[in-house]
């Protein structure tokens, strides 16, 4: 771990209907801005990708579901001419498709065949790694548990891989009741963008009832939301205050505010813009803590700096948790050299 002072650029756009006020506290104020935070491999793999694919063929791109779970990120896309749809049937025939960094079902790729799309595949290696696990368990006749939300989009996806073999199961207390078949021959996997913490008392529970219940060959959850989740942990206690950058569907961003909350902060809120943080949080505060969720530009973050800045919130700390350097190569739809290369890597996986 280590701690540094930030130089902030300057914001893109302010964005506020009126500056935050620099109300005095009776002590020094400053803010400790978590790292890693912000865009993993994965979700930058998934942006250029559609980036990518309105360069190359043009507007409109057509985009199942949202690309990534961030408001900002989507308006940013529509606005170059992606089309985000619900399902391919919006899709007219013979239209390039991208395929969202969550993943989709056997049934949603089969779909888009069937219409004629042209689909790029801007699923996370990650969760495409949970889907191949999922697929190997199904066809050694494994009884398969699925720790996620089950209305989550990557859930969805990989319950679709063999459905006939998984069980979706949505927390702990879920964890004291659910069924199975033989429990003799259970697994479990996970949706990525889970509480570490939730997901091992949920594993927890679940050995207590079926003690030969298997792991999978590597830990699901991805190492973005974990060192997010450790970053948040480190700050929490010393921080009146926690801003979350990050849109209400995103899991882990949702979830940063939970583990805010949890590892001591006095108060713990999310926001999309910096002119959504109200005057009254900042009340009585001397010490912010600010982080992002995986989905989240840096753009973002620097224009809460920016409003915090306006209340005297000028010393800014970074406290670095991990270091991240892994880098996913494009799909293969758009690669433009033959060792598949082209792509930029924003965030990736901890170095020692």
């Amino acid at each position: 771990m280590s701690t540094s002072a930030v130089r902030l650029p300057e914001p893109r756009v302010p964005g506020r209907h009126g500056r935050l006020q620099d109300i005095p506290v009776g002590a020094a104020k400053r803010v400790l801005l978590a790292a890693p935070r912000g865009y993993c491999a994965g979700v930058d793999r998934a942006v250029v990708a559609v980036e990518k694919a309105l360069e190359r063929f043009g507007a409109p791109v057509y985009v199942r579901k949202q690309i990534v779970h961030n408001v900002h990120v989507v308006r940013e896309l529509e606005a170059r001419g992606a089309v985000f749809v619900d399902e391919v049937d919006a899709v007219p025939a013979g239209a390039h498709i991208v395929f969202s960094a969550h993943g989709v079902s056997p049934a949603v790729v089969s779909a888009a065949a069937d219409r004629g799309l042209q689909a790029i595949d801007a699923t996370c290696p990650l969760v495409t790694k949970v889907h191949r696990e999922a697929v190997r368990f199904a066809r050694d006749e494994r009884e398969i548990l699925l720790i996620g939300h089950e209305d989550h989009e990557e859930v969805e996806g990989t319950a679709g891989e063999a459905p006939d073999h998984i069980t979706v199961v949505t927390s702990p207390e879920h964890a004291d009741i659910v069924e199975v078949r033989d429990p003799s021959r259970v697994v479990w996997l996970s949706q990525t963008t889970l509480s570490v913490d939730e997901t091992m008392e949920t594993v927890r529970r679940l050995r207590v009832r079926f003690p030969e219940l298997q792991d999978p060959p590597s830990d699901d959850i991805c190492y973005a939301t974990q060192n997010r989740q450790v970053a948040i942990k480190k700050i929490a206690a010393d921080s009146d205050l926690v801003i979350v950058v990050g849109s209400a569907n995103s899991s882990n961003s949702v979830r940063l505010v939970e583990v805010a909350l949890e590892y001591g902060a006095r108060a713990a809120y999310r926001v999309d813009y910096a002119h959504e943080i109200e005057q009254h949080w900042l009340e009585g505060v001397r010490t912010v803590g600010v982080t992002s969720g995986a989905s989240v530009p840096e753009v973002l973050v620097t224009e809460v700096l920016a409003a915090l800045l306006d209340a005297g919130y000028g010393d800014v700390a970074e406290v670095r948790t991990a270091e991240e350097d892994l880098m996913f190569s494009l799909p293969k739809e758009l690669r433009s050299d033959a060792a598949g290369l082209d792509a930029r890597g924003r965030g990736g996986r901890t170095r020692a």
